[in-house]
């Protein structure tokens, strides 16, 4: 038997080609039981629709079904929200400016410690005396009493 006119509306078939005359032929043709081996592999691609359209049907309730479902009103249920749930987003943000402010001011404090590292340890300024107040000049002013007698001042008074 010759099946060219069917390998014909095969190939229009690929093409997306056929009308739909020329694919109910198609589906006619593939649901007999005498196919050439050839011809096989395309059958559950002919005969999976009209098996599937047997076994899948929706029950005559499913409509009424459904439609009861979306009917039901349900009650509207109010949240509260706490003044916590409002100034969330106001604490986080809050968070994140404290976080950036004090990595900011830490890369700050190193890197201004190592500029003063570099001016201690410098040869030039080895040899420069250190300017501030001196410890030794503050202490001169005072006197040890206990070593030190401080002799009243004498007064001269003149008649």
């Amino acid at each position: 038997m010759d099946y060219k006119y069917i390998e014909q509306l095969l190939e229009r078939y690929w093409k997306c080609e056929t009308s739909l005359q020329e694919e109910e032929i198609l589906r006619m043709f593939f649901s007999q039981e005498d196919i050439p081996a050839t011809l096989l592999p395309y059958r559950d691609l002919f005969v999976y629709e009209q098996s599937e359209k047997e076994i899948e049907v929706l029950g005559d309730d499913f409509d009424q079904r459904v439609l009861r479902q979306i009917q039901e009103d349900e009650p509207v249920r109010a949240r509260v929200i706490t003044m916590r749930h409002r100034l969330m987003p106001l604490f986080k943000a809050a968070a994140v400016v404290a976080i950036f402010l004090t990595l900011g001011n830490a890369m700050q404090v190193a890197v201004s410690d190592e500029d003063a590292h570099q001016v201690k340890t410098s040869g030039a300024s080895i040899d420069k005396p250190q300017e501030g107040p001196s410890v030794a000049k503050a202490d001169s002013v005072l006197s040890d009493t206990l070593q030190h007698k401080i002799q009243p001042p004498v007064s001269t008074i003149t008649k």
